[in-house]
């Protein structure tokens, strides 16, 4: 059963490995990370880390029970009671319906454990599946926004009181849907 976990030191070879994968499969949709990503992923991943630490960012992995990464879902830029929510989900793990309940798990996260008020969300209007799984998480439209030379969407999501929400199941996500409507990979700009 697939269940997210806070991005640990030890993380680092399923991460690698999930990045290298999609790498293709990723750039489809969004800006590729570039050669420099891979060649200092190490130091990248000390920084996210160290962010993490700070409090700035709080970093998750989706895993599967033998620890292969199929998710990364990101918080970035926390601030003020709001973030900025990124995901990616592995091309083998698409249409599972995992980037939804990645999206709900990481919303219910959000306000229960770090207390925030407001997500953002940003994605390319030709994304449909990113679009989806926001719409179906309670995400709404707030704006237009240009990334990366492509037209894109601002969204927000105003959560319950973090008092309001139920504590997480031990952070494991419910099996993805049998009728493969979910199509989306990314949304956001994922803590590079």
């Amino acid at each position: 059963m697939p269940r997210i976990e806070r991005l640990r030191l030890d993380h680092a070879p399923a991460l690698l490995s999930f990045e290298r994968e999609n790498r293709a499969y990723f750039a489809a949709s969004i800006s590729d990370r570039g050669d420099t990503f891979f060649a200092r992923f190490d130091a990248l991943l000390h920084e996210r880390l160290a962010e993490q630490a700070e409090g700035v960012a709080r970093f998750h992995l989706v895993v599967d029970d033998s620890g292969a990464v199929l998710a990364r879902v990101n918080l970035v830029d926390v601030a003020r009671g709001s973030a900025e929510l990124g995901y990616r989900v592995a091309e083998r793990a698409a249409r599972q319906g995992l980037a939804t309940a990645a999206v709900r798990e990481m919303c219910s996260l959000a306000a229960s454990a770090y207390g925030l008020s407001t997500l953002r969300a940003v994605t390319t209007v030709d994304n449909t599946g990113s679009r989806t799984v926001l719409a179906r998480t309670g995400f709404l439209v707030t704006g237009e926004i240009e990334l990366n030379g492509r037209p894109g969407l601002r969204f927000s999501r105003e959560l319950p009181a973090a008092d309001a929400v139920p504590p997480a199941a031990d952070s494991v996500l419910p099996a993805g849907r049998a009728d493969g409507q979910e199509s989306g990979s990314a949304a956001g700009l994922i803590g590079d």
